[in-house]
């Protein structure tokens, strides 16, 4: 299977909702997704009772699907946002590798 890039993803979603969609409207259905997480997590630890209709997977899909769409029609780079804030977080927690090194290491081996 293909490996999907953020700025795919992001291209396709800002074609998909440039055009009448909101930044508030896709926040508020990534409000409702993020909720629909928490319901899932709640059956899966037993918190509430599982009716087995569920799927964390699907509805990671949809929260990663919004904050996309958000970050896409507001022209928002994700790999450099994403890259920049775990370097920041690397020097601020003391961590080693950070992305950008993770990254590259992994180019090397392949």
């Amino acid at each position: 299977m293909k490996q999907l890039a953020f700025h795919e993803l992001q291209n396709y979603l800002a074609l998909k909702y440039n055009e009448g969609r909101t930044s508030t409207a896709l926040f508020m259905k990534l409000v409702e997704e993020i909720g629909e997480v928490a319901e899932v997590l709640n059956k899966l630890e037993g918190r509430k009772k599982n009716t087995g209709s569920t799927s964390l997977e699907s509805e990671l899909v949809d929260v990663i699907h919004y904050a996309v769409a958000i970050a896409g029609i507001n022209n928002i780079d994700l790999t450099r946002a994403i890259i920049n804030k775990d370097k920041e977080a690397a020097i601020k927690y003391n961590q080693s590798p950070n992305l950008e090194e993770f990254i590259a290491k992994q180019n090397k081996k392949n």
